[in-house]
């Protein structure tokens, strides 16, 4: 064989390793590429992230065009190896050219274009989106037609087009590449929090983030109204419900900035003040309702405050958009409350003593934890729905990885108990 037929076969081998290269890089660049940045670019102007979005929206189509122009491309290689290796090794060729393109392929046309594309994600795609699309139109006909053949014959063996949906739902793909990110280094535990808690809202409902009724400071209606207005200024809320008969009987909430402007049209006095009258009437919404429901409805009403109650009707507590705003940025106490919370407190060992009434969520989010909160709110609730029984006062239970102990008991209500971590129960050494 001449020298320059050697080199013409040679020069068509690298070009074709190149354009193999070309498609592998393309379609590892193309499906890891971050569509919500792409979306971003495409908004600022940006004519490649455009064509890139174009191709991702497609991807069924992009792939098996990627996959029908790599496996031409390196089969065609393959073959003028072969062809040109006949000529100097005869019946050995075949065997000379298989081992040898599998490497060169295996190392140019797949391992060096994908570590490439890994490495430079976004910059790799928006450089090859505008050929990728001309390749796609080109190739688009083929592709479907296989894919046409394919679908049929998954159908013969039960496979419906039809099962092949989003594989995880928008939510949670946000929040596992929140969560990845945080354990990279490049969300902060806060960040991922707050991201966490927004999209929680469409999950929980007000009985999950309300203020249990036995915690709600209310005062009776039928007080004298110097007693009453005692009561509400010392209560420490700014909003007070108001009960006639008996305590769940709430007939109004009195607001603290009604009495103001009240003595303020009285001479600033508050004598001869129908205290009882200046309530404005209670807003009751069922526990069923989602944060996120009850938040745009504390938008559409214009309100910040409702009374909680189930199917029958039953006072089950309150809930303030406040209440909904801590699942996102966290409890925020104001200037009125203590800067560290009795509740719950670090001991030296590593465990800790919690009054029985705090929340899971809010000790998974303020310790790291990973305690489920599906089946219970608080974290009593939660050791009794596990425990499935009352536990007496100092017995004990493992579950999760954590170990709990009963330490104060009021008839069917645990009051406080000690929580020992994973972490803290590792680094305990045994006694002896």
């Amino acid at each position: 064989m001449a020298v320059s037929s050697i080199v013409f076969w040679i020069g068509s081998i690298v070009i074709l390793l190149a354009v193999s290269a070309f498609f592998a890089g393309s379609e590892t660049a193309l499906t890891a590429v971050s569509r919500g940045k792409m979306l971003q670019m495409e908004r600022d102007g940006s004519r490649r992230a455009a064509d890139v979005n174009a191709l991702v929206g497609d991807r069924e189509r992009l792939i098996g065009a990627l996959l029908l122009g790599n496996t031409f491309v390196n089969i065609l290689a393959s073959s003028l190896a072969t062809v040109l290796l006949t000529a100097t090794l005869g019946q050995r060729a075949v065997a000379a050219a298989t081992a040898i393109m599998t490497v060169v392929i295996l190392v140019f046309g797949e391992v060096l274009p994908k570590t490439l594309a890994i490495a430079r994600t976004d910059r790799f795609a928006l450089a090859v989106a505008w050929p990728v699309r001309m390749a796609v139109a080109i190739l688009g006909p083929i592709v479907s037609a296989v894919q046409i053949v394919v679908w049929k014959v998954l159908g013969l063996i039960g496979v419906d087009q039809e099962e092949f949906g989003p594989v995880q739902p928008a939510h949670d793909e946000i929040r596992g590449t929140v969560e990845l990110h945080h354990r990279e280094g490049g969300v902060e535990r806060e960040h991922r929090d707050m991201i966490g808690g927004i999209l929680d809202l469409r999950e929980l409902t007000v009985g999950d983030v309300m203020i249990h009724r036995k915690s709600i400071v209310t005062a009776d209606a039928d007080l004298p109204p110097r007693a009453l207005l005692q009561e509400v200024m010392l209560s420490g809320h700014s909003r007070v419900p108001l009960w006639r008969g008996q305590p769940e009987n709430i007939v109004g909430v009195l607001h603290i900035k009604a009495i103001v402007q009240a003595a303020m049209r009285n001479g600033w006095s508050y004598e001869g003040l129908d205290i009882a009258g200046l309530a404005a009437p209670a807003w009751f919404v069922p526990d069923t309702t989602t944060a996120e429901e009850q938040l745009e409805a504390f938008r559409e009403k214009r309100a910040r405050f409702a009374l909680v109650v189930d199917e029958y009707g039953a006072l089950q507590g309150l809930v303030t958009v406040e209440d909904i705003f801590d699942e996102i940025f966290g409890d925020m106490p104001d200037e009125m409350e203590a800067a560290s919370r009795p509740d719950v407190r670090r001991q030296a060992d590593g465990s800790y003593l919690i009054d029985g009434k705090v929340p899971v969520r809010e000790l998974n989010r303020e310790l790291d934890w990973n305690l489920p909160d599906e089946e219970a709110t608080t974290i009593a609730g939660l050791v009794i729905h596990e425990a499935r029984t009352i536990p007496d006062v100092g017995q004990r239970f493992a579950f999760f990885g954590f170990k709990f102990e009963i330490l104060r008991r009021q008839r069917n209500q645990i009051t406080a108990l000690r929580v020992t971590p994973p972490s803290a129960t590792a680094d305990t050494v045994p006694a002896g």
